[in-house]
């Protein structure tokens, strides 16, 4: 499984955003939920499939924690830091619990999997432990929790794809939307707990996640990111009248289908295995537009040695052969890596391996983190977490700096260029000002001109004139 996380920033772990949907009308609902949500994309759409299923039980959603009845954290366990931030919100929300004794908490996700004896019975921080298989079950759980029972369920599940649920959109963009394809994971990395915490590897099937986008569309949305722990094994054989089998639905025919529901809809999708990522894949970005050119393709070491010991199954040379191909067949697409610093074992020369990786495929930007063992994971069980901190700090900050240089010269050489960007809304710093972003994941920043018939989600046509290692400036072509 790879490390996903949203653009909005480059940390180890999404931080918590308290989300609610903008239109949602407040007569409707006489019950509040606040549900704030960590780490990967996968998360926050999951938290969307929860809003669902709490609004079918009469609960809306809220971003003000006074008038919320329940409170659910959804959580992200990849990495020590983004468990200690959880920790922490919910000592602070058991502090609530002094002022509103009915007010209920709960923990959603891969640390409820993880920890739920923990949560429930020795730190007593929660009312209920839901796991992300389990969200069917929440209208039954919040009722025992309402009566005092222990709410539990983290049962993992080979078949639960939520296909048949339709996720309330929390985000208020009205642009760009996250749709599943599948969960779980097959790929046994040696660092990571998803395959513990999300279970096995199963894909939706494809005309629910047909219907899912073509909806979007039809409601306004202009971009559709499919996700997935690994979006490239995507396979479903659908079945048919009769109980035969049909032919099946790769992921390169799942992009064409869906990239085919309107040129006017662009499509993403995170995140690549590099083992599994296929030439038919990257015909199919080629013969669409509206396909994105960017792929996040996770490196996390550069040298072959470190790679066996994380189960990566790929080689130095194998993954500099897969960014050649990707440039042969995609000149202008955009590369990004996670990457992980001070691995067990690591030696200088593996350290400068990864460095020398990044300087061959010059990604445009990484997702960086120094190694953190996860308790049950093959590392954790086989190997010594045996690199110092100051060494592992020292190592991810010359990643970083490397980084920085490779994500200065990417946008250097995009001066001059025009690039078809869809905007996403004002710029943070701007009002005045428009920020989407082009065909490769990068944010571009433009003044608004005199033309009112721009909004969000309107297409248009920007030269770059200036940038600085994180934003592409310009101005729109008239």
């Amino acid at each position: 499984m790879e490390t996903l996380l949203i653009d909005k920033t480059h940390d180890e772990s999404r931080q918590g955003e308290a989300l609610a949907p903008t239109t949602s009308d407040p007569l409707t609902f006489t019950k509040r939920f606040y549900i704030e949500s960590y780490g990967c994309q996968m998360n926050f759409a999951d938290s969307e499939v929860v809003a669902s299923i709490l609004n079918k039980e009469g609960f809306g959603a809220t971003r003000n924690l006074e008038e919320a009845d329940l409170i659910f954290v959804n959580t992200c366990s990849i990495r020590e830091k983004a468990e200690q931030t959880v920790r922490k919100r919910l000592t602070e929300f058991k502090r609530l619990k002094k002022q509103n004794k009915e007010l209920l908490i709960g923990v959603l996700g891969c640390m409820a999997e993880r920890l739920k004896a923990k949560f429930l019975e020795e730190e007593r921080l929660v009312d209920l432990v839901v796991g992300p298989d389990a969200y069917r079950s929440l209208p039954l759980l919040v009722s025992e929790a309402t009566v005092g029972q222990k709410a539990v369920n983290v049962l993992l599940s080979r078949e639960e794809t939520y296909a048949d649920i339709a996720p309330v959109r929390l985000d208020g963009n009205g642009v760009s939307a996250f749709v599943s394809i599948m969960r779980g994971c097959n790929n046994m990395c040696s660092f990571c707990v998803v395959p513990f915490t999300r279970g096995r590897e199963r894909s939706r099937d494809d005309q629910s996640i047909l219907n899912e986008c073509r909806e979007l569309f039809e409601q306004g949305y202009r971009e559709v990111t499919l996700l997935g722990q690994n979006v490239d094994s995507y396979y479903y054989v659908p079945a048919e009248a009769d109980g035969s089998a049909s032919a099946p639905v790769t992921f390169a025919l799942l992009l064409e289908k869906v990239a085919r529901i309107s040129p006017l809809l662009r499509v993403r999708f995170s995140t690549s295995h590099p083992k599994d990522i296929t030439d038919e894949v990257l015909y199919t970005m080629q013969r669409y537009d509206n396909i994105c050119k960017y792929i996040h393709l996770p490196l996390q070491s550069g040298s072959t040695r470190v790679l066996q010991l994380m189960n990566r199954t790929y080689t130095q040379e194998w993954y500099k052969a897969k960014v050649d191909r990707i440039k042969a067949i995609l000149p202008d697409c955009g590369i990004s890596a996670d990457i992980i610093a001070g691995f067990c074992t690591e030696q200088e020369e593996d350290h400068l391996d990864t460095l020398a990786v990044m300087d061959y495929a010059k990604f445009d930007f990484s997702y960086m983190f120094f190694y953190s063992e996860r308790p049950g994971t093959l590392a954790a069980r086989r190997y010594q977490d045996d690199v110092p901190e100051i060494v592992k700090k020292r190592r991810l900050q010359e990643i970083v700096e490397k980084q920085n240089q490779l994500s200065l010269q990417s946008n250097q050489r995009d001066l001059g260029k025009i690039f078809t960007v869809l905007i996403e809304g004002d710029s943070k710093k701007n009002e005045r000002e428009w920020k989407g972003r082009n065909s490769q994941n990068k944010v571009i920043v433009f003044p608004k001109s005199a033309d009112s018939a721009l909004t969000k989600g309107s297409y248009v046509q920007v030269r770059v004139t200036e940038c600085s290692q994180a934003t592409l400036r310009g101005l729109l072509v008239l």
